[in-house]
């Protein structure tokens, strides 16, 4: 693969702003779908309906950005002088240390027999969101190595030893199962066989268009009623599903920046925006808009919706330069799985020890809603404290 001499080598801000703010609504929405008597349009929508909601689209959003920093991260290695060999070990190292993550996150929330494991529920899932912080932490270079490797191999055993204390609820077998990969295992998947893809086709524009209607089309099959597929294809079309989202954050990704910067009106990506709607809106009386199903009028129509959002903080901040107000969402910016793990290590912490900080009142109707607001802002000041002393977690 070559080196894309036309990419914009700049830091792009509003991608990173897009990125915080679809982690603050992220937060926002994990604390709040535990809040009794909200509105359904701040909660997912139900397989069976024919609709999406803005905690709908939360999902789709971080698959974009991971598909908008892709080329930027395969050039950066590319200028830096990576051989295909660190290149691939690092990308390999990322996707399954997600899938991990997502695994055992996924675990931690059913699918156990409590009375026959060795330790409470609750601890197990502490120590399951817990573990990934010290192996994964990106430690400074006046960090001691010794420290260093206590904590990333003393997590790793920690990890191994929960996989033989899980005991499963149905049928009794001990250790962890995929289940469904959690969010991060799915982010994982999407992100390993989008890159491969981007690698072996050189990043090209048109290559990576071919691909989004392969995508598509393997979801739509996926879902089509009566058309029997092998469970091979089955898997890889599910996971299709998901990479749709990342080769169109890529195609918009390609579009902005593969060239060079103007001002003016980006026809082709309006174009694509317009591809977007029109093809999810078309397909969505044979299949309907779901997010729980993975339909394919969800993800064109999500990105659709975030090509929108991020054409808006394009010229937001890159041409009319307005970025102050994005201060505020950059700290989960800079460190966005330490954010999405941090919430789960305090619930699970709460609940081995047997904590309510919160009273019932803030766990239903208005009240909820602006706790779960309040708790999102609480952790982006956190994540500005850990940055701050180097806690980062760093795939």
């Amino acid at each position: 693969m070559k080196i894309k001499e036309n990419l914009y080598n700049q830091r792009i801000i509003s991608i990173d702003a897009l990125r915080g703010i679809t982690i603050f609504v992220m937060i926002f929405v994990n604390e709040l779908a535990s809040v009794k008597n909200v509105p359904q349009w701040m909660k997912h929508m139900p397989a069976d309906a024919d609709a999406m909601t803005f905690v709908d689209l939360v999902f789709p959003a971080f698959l974009f950005i991971v598909g908008m920093s892709v080329p930027f991260a395969f050039n950066a290695r590319l200028i830096k002088g990576d051989s295909p060999k660190v290149i691939w070990t690092h990308t390999l190292k990322r996707a399954v240390a997600l899938i991990i993550i997502g695994v055992y996150m996924v675990n931690a929330e059913y699918g156990y027999d409590a009375t026959k494991m060795i330790i409470a529920p609750a601890f197990w899932g502490l120590l399951a969101y817990a573990m990934p912080i010290p192996i994964w932490n990106k430690y400074p270079k006046y960090f001691s190595v010794w420290l260093k490797y206590i904590l990333q191999y003393g997590g790793i055993l920690v990890l191994i030893t929960l996989y033989f204390l899980y005991v499963q609820e149905e049928t009794g077998k001990t250790g962890i199962t995929p289940k469904w990969w959690g969010i991060l295992g799915l982010i994982g998947w999407a992100y390993l066989i989008s890159v491969i893809y981007y690698w072996l086709v050189s990043g090209r524009l048109w290559a990576m268009i071919a691909f989004l209607v392969v995508c598509v089309a393997a979801n739509s099959a996926n879902l089509t009623k009566g058309l029997i597929m092998p469970e091979w294809l089955h898997f890889i079309a599910g996971h299709l599903t998901h990479v749709t989202l990342v080769t169109a954050g890529i195609i918009i990704s390609l579009l902005f920046f593969d060239k060079k910067i103007e001002n003016k009106i980006n026809w082709p990506v309006i174009g694509f925006i317009v591809l977007f709607f029109a093809v999810g809106f078309f397909l969505r009386p044979h299949y309907g808009i779901s997010k729980i199903q993975g339909t394919p009028s969800w993800t064109l129509i999500s990105a659709g919706i975030c090509s929108v959002l991020f054409y808006f903080l394009y010229w937001l901040m890159e041409v009319k330069k307005q970025t102050k107000w994005s201060e505020f969402f950059m700290p989960a910016a800079a460190n966005p799985l330490l954010i999405y793990i941090l919430p789960g290590v305090i619930y699970y912490f709460n609940l081995a020890f047997k904590i309510h900080i919160i009273p019932e009142y803030f766990r239903e109707g208005v009240p909820g809603i602006i706790w779960s607001l309040v708790f999102s802002t609480i952790m982006l000041f956190v994540m500005k404290i850990f940055n701050r002393f180097k806690i980062q977690l760093h795939l």
